[in-house]
């Protein structure tokens, strides 16, 4: 455990890329609580951990975080165990044309990616301000960046959550509280369904590892000033082209159409 041991709060924590940054996180922390909708797999997650680490006081927490009553429990958690890293991690994905997806689809999209982090957040800022020092880090991803046909929606709520992220570290520039987003690329987890899997192998798109991503993660941690981390070459170039001169990325994503319109009516 290091001198400077956190007391972090993850949503959707039972798995995937969640699940490892829990794992990579343990040994630095002094109180982790693990946050999720499935009781089975954070008990199971927690066991793991505390099977790792005997002395690391690990909870599940369990909780709908798009709920007001799943964010007040999460936030009774918070200030039992005096949070002072908050990642907000919990998100879903779908991919499919937009003008198939349901009004549903859509509004739950936005109301788990974008619209629950953000009211997770506010609540839970008088904890974090009662901290000398606190971090949020949310994940969102290179979407966030990079919009992608077959994800609109997706691709709103992530670059939603980034643009929340940029005005809040903004808002806390003279606290103690810091802000930061952190934006993977295509990982291996039920995230991403099979079409999107088949998908990224015929256009030779490479998927990381949990495991990866939440190395990467720590590296972030591990940067305070840094406000913002991409991972995966060449996506975050690619990310960071689209931001200057959009209508090159336009041109290449046209030429896709085809294989996504294919793969997206999956």
């Amino acid at each position: 455990m290091s001198a400077n041991a956190w007391h972090a709060l993850i949503t959707g924590a039972s798995g995937g890329i969640g699940g490892a940054i829990a794992d990579a996180l343990a040994p630095r922390c002094a109180a982790l609580r693990l946050v999720g909708r499935n009781a089975a797999k954070l008990e199971s997650r927690c066991a793991a951990i505390r099977g790792a680490h005997p002395n690391l006081d690990v909870q599940p927490v369990i909780a709908d975080v798009t709920t007001a009553d799943g964010r007040a429990r999460v936030a009774a958690a918070a200030r039992d165990m005096k949070c002072d890293l908050v990642v907000n991690n919990a998100g879903i994905n779908d991919f499919v044309l937009f003008d198939a997806q349901s009004d549903a689809a859509v509004e739950r999209m936005l109301e788990t990616n974008l619209l629950a982090p953000m009211l997770l957040t506010r609540v839970l800022l008088p904890v974090l301000r009662a901290r000398k020092a606190a971090r949020i880090v949310n994940v969102g991803s290179i979407f966030g960046y990079l919009a992608y046909p077959g994800c609109a929606a997706y691709s709103a709520s992530k670059f939603g959550l980034r643009g929340f992220s940029e005005a809040l570290r903004r808002e806390l520039a003279d606290t103690g509280i810091k802000v930061q987003y952190f934006a993977p690329r295509a990982t291996r987890t039920p995230l991403n369904s099979d079409a999107m899997c088949q998908l990224n192998a015929e256009l030779k798109v490479a998927m990381d590892a949990p495991e990866a991503v939440a190395r990467a993660f720590l590296a972030l941690l591990d940067r305070p000033s840094r406000a913002e981390s991409r991972v995966g070459f060449p996506e975050k170039l690619f990310a960071r082209i689209n931001q200057v001169l959009p209508g090159l990325v336009d041109g290449s994503m046209r030429k896709q159409l085809p294989v996504i319109r294919r793969f997206a009516g999956k």
